[in-house]
């Protein structure tokens, strides 16, 4: 996760003269935080990766990598590099630890979140999707983000976790509030919502927590409530910080991943056409949807001891930052990787990161990418874009406001939904 040391750097009048100075070094310089950045940044990936691709960021104490070998090889060595900052000081989860604390605390949770658990949402999923279109039937033109992508991998989340119906409006306020804490560019109004949201959320989870500690159900939080390994159980803080990450890593970047795809088809008509055709090939669209505009554009790390990478020292107490988005467009690995392949047959993408914190939401984005994208393309036998989308103000998460679209109805034939070879993105 990016450190909070890039908050409100925006502001500063030195920002200029520290790209001036990295220009000076290596011939290309790169902030994080501009709009053009913001709306598309693989460009200037390119840019980096062809003249400095260990490239030093003067705005703080970093280096930035986009090389996928180089990415690689980072996220997988949690030993030289740490995964020590946070998202929320208080509430720390898995992804805040290294071993032996991640290993523990990721060992109790994943017994509540087996694949096997995953794959059985897959008809209330279906459900929920056929919900959604449904509600839009007789509309030309619609929302995709606020209509379909946002409110989809919320809802799922909810009900996992066991929030009632009644409870559902107020629950998706608080979960978009907290998910902004994953930025590290926030201004003071930002600030205030994620408190505001987290206070409400815990105290909600707390009175849920309690509810389900007399009376368990069948969802999550009872689920969680129950693991135990040789007597070790969640601690009330853990349980409160693995809530807060599912929150998190399974709301906007799931939201964004139906978003940025379909943008990407819409791009790509011939690669939609081609789905549209080969529905049993929905597993290697998704892949390549991933790949291709990653919901995760960034990931750091903290330098542990010193380590060269091409040919450049990383110092203990610096920060190493991943490039997501630019290792997934590498050239070196991907051919054309400027363009959306479903047909990819080349190394894994990164989207969902590498090591012990490659994501354990993993197969629930997946699925619910795979019965979103099956279910549009079945239930619309056109889909246009309807105006250009504008991109949210962030940096590590990359994701439209709105992606309005004109549509026209297809038969009505239920989607075939073919089943997934493999699984796997991080936390």
């Amino acid at each position: 996760m990016v450190t909070n040391a890039f908050r409100k750097m925006g502001k500063s009048l030195a920002i200029s003269a520290l790209l001036a100075w990295e220009r000076a070094e290596s011939g290309v310089s790169y902030n994080p935080v501009s709009r053009k950045i913001k709306t598309y940044p693989y460009d200037r990936y390119d840019e980096i990766r062809s003249k400095d691709p260990v490239h030093r960021l003067r705005m703080i104490n970093a280096w930035v990598l986009t090389r996928y070998e180089d990415v690689d090889t980072v996220l997988r060595d949690n030993k030289r590099f740490s995964h020590s900052s946070g998202y929320y000081t208080e509430y720390k989860s898995f992804l805040d630890l290294d071993p032996p604390d991640h290993t523990r605390l990721r060992g109790l949770t994943s017994r509540a979140f087996t694949p096997r658990a995953v794959a059985r949402l897959e008809s209330r999923i279906q459900v929920l999707v056929d919900e959604l279109l449904d509600a839009v039937e007789g509309k030309e033109r619609f929302d995709l983000i606020e209509d379909f992508a946002y409110p989809l991998p919320v809802t799922v989340i909810a009900e996992m976790l066991g929030v009632p119906p009644e409870d559902r409006d107020r629950f998706r306020e608080w979960s978009n509030g907290v998910a902004l804490s994953i930025e590290p560019t926030l201004d003071d109004e930002q600030d205030r919502i994620i408190q505001k949201s987290g206070e409400s959320l815990f105290a909600y989870f707390e009175e849920i927590i309690e509810q389900r500690r007399r009376h368990p159900r069948e969802d999550m939080i009872s689920a969680l409530l129950a693991v135990e390994d040789e007597g070790d159980k969640l601690t009330r803080q853990e349980l409160l910080g693995v809530l807060l990450l599912l929150l998190v890593a399974g709301n906007e970047t799931t939201r964004n991943l139906i978003g940025n795809g379909m943008l990407a088809l819409l791009a790509h008509p011939r690669q939609m056409q081609l789905l549209r055709d080969n529905p049993d090939m929905i597993g290697s669209a998704i892949d390549e949807m991933l790949r291709y505009d990653s919901p995760v554009q960034v990931d750091g790390r903290v330098v542990v001891e010193d380590v060269e990478i091409g040919g450049k020292l990383l110092r203990p107490g610096q920060r190493a930052l991943c490039l997501i988005g630019a290792a997934n467009r590498d050239p070196a690995v991907f051919a054309n990787p400027n363009t959306l392949d479903i047909t990819r047959r080349e190394k894994s993408h990164m989207s969902f990161g590498r090591g012990i914190h490659h994501c354990l939401g993993a197969p629930l984005a997946i699925l619910e990418g795979r019965v979103a994208f099956a279910s549009l393309l079945g239930r619309f036998s056109s889909i246009r874009l309807a105006a250009q989308p504008e991109y949210q103000d962030q940096v590590v998460l990359r994701g439209v406001k709105q992606l309005w679209v004109d549509v026209e109805r297809a038969p009505r034939i239920r989607p075939t939904i073919a089943k997934p070879v493999g699984a796997g993105a991080g936390v």
